[in-house]
């Protein structure tokens, strides 16, 4: 039996069920909110060398999180495409309310 997610939308729902935990989409909010800052200020100063932040910070905040409060392993290794995408995804809608930081 082939139980591979085949679509975004089947997979969204995968990812919001591991990362339901309040501490883990905190970590994941602020991870994605660092890159899209550190994303800005390179822009505006021209500072490429800090580029190197953003995958240090952004799934290393993401991998904590689910080491200390999910207990699981990250979508990112099976999903890498989606899970990015669904990070951004979930950041907004945390944003703008529509996903709740505690389920």
């Amino acid at each position: 039996m082939n139980n591979k997610i085949k679509t975004f939308k089947e997979f969204y729902q995968l990812y919001l069920a591991e990362h339901s935990k309040l501490g883990t989409r905190i970590f994941h909010f602020l991870g994605i909110l660092i890159i899209l800052l550190v994303l800005f200020y390179v822009l505006k100063s021209g500072k490429e060398r800090f580029l190197w932040y953003i995958p240090i910070v952004g799934y290393g905040l993401a991998w904590l999180s689910h080491l200390i409060f999910e207990m699981n392993k990250p979508t990112s290794f099976k999903y890498p495409l989606w899970n990015f995408l669904a990070d951004f995804k979930l950041f907004f809608e945390l944003l703008t309310g529509k996903q709740k930081f505690k389920i």
